[in-house]
């Protein structure tokens, strides 16, 4: 096997386990790093080598997750109309938020400066990207700021997991747009 073989199959590792993570956390925020790292075919050794800690691997789906929604704003205004498109995208972050709603305390507990740094303001970037389609279709009003409507969507992060925290959230949310919309 070649040094880019290894490479390879060394980032296709860390990715499911990264994947793995992401839905075993989402079902049980205790879950063990051994039970993810069974559950993603890789020894307890791979995992720990890419992830030296819980905090670790919490963080790198954190940032994982952060840039899967930032890369999401610009395809769904290329495929949808821009209001579909930014309610699509509320409710992908909706989804996150219920992953990471037992992992807040990890998060906010490592999450750096710098960490916050590289992620907020791609997040700012997205919600901009997405409100100025909406401001250019006629669906929303001009001259919302983004980073007032990242930190209003916040409550999606917030909303426990279920039926009812998703019925809520849908709720909250629907008044968010109303708000936004074009009189």
């Amino acid at each position: 096997m070649t040094d880019e073989d290894m490479r390879a199959d060394a980032r296709a590792n860390r990715d499911r386990i990264l994947d793995v993570a992401r839905s075993a956390l989402a079902a049980d925020p205790d879950a063990s790093l051994n039970s993810i790292a069974k559950a993603a075919g890789v020894g307890a050794g791979t995992l720990y080598r890419h992830f030296p800690s819980r905090e670790a691997l919490i963080l790198a789906l954190y940032r994982k997750e952060i840039q899967a929604l930032v890369d999401l704003a610009p395809l769904l205004t290329a495929r949808h109309p821009p209001l579909e498109a930014f309610q699509l995208w509320c409710d992908r972050l909706a989804e996150y938020g219920r992953i990471k709603h037992g992992l807040a305390d990890v998060i906010h507990a490592t999450l750096t400066d710098s960490d916050h740094h590289a992620t907020y303001w791609p997040m700012v970037g997205a919600v901009e990207h997405l409100l100025k389609a909406c401001e250019a279709s006629g669906d929303f009003r001009p001259g919302a700021n983004p980073e007032d409507i990242l930190l209003l969507l916040g409550f999606l992060w917030r909303i426990k997991p279920g039926h009812a925290g998703e019925a809520q959230a849908e709720t909250l949310l629907a008044l968010v747009i109303d708000g936004l919309k074009a009189r």
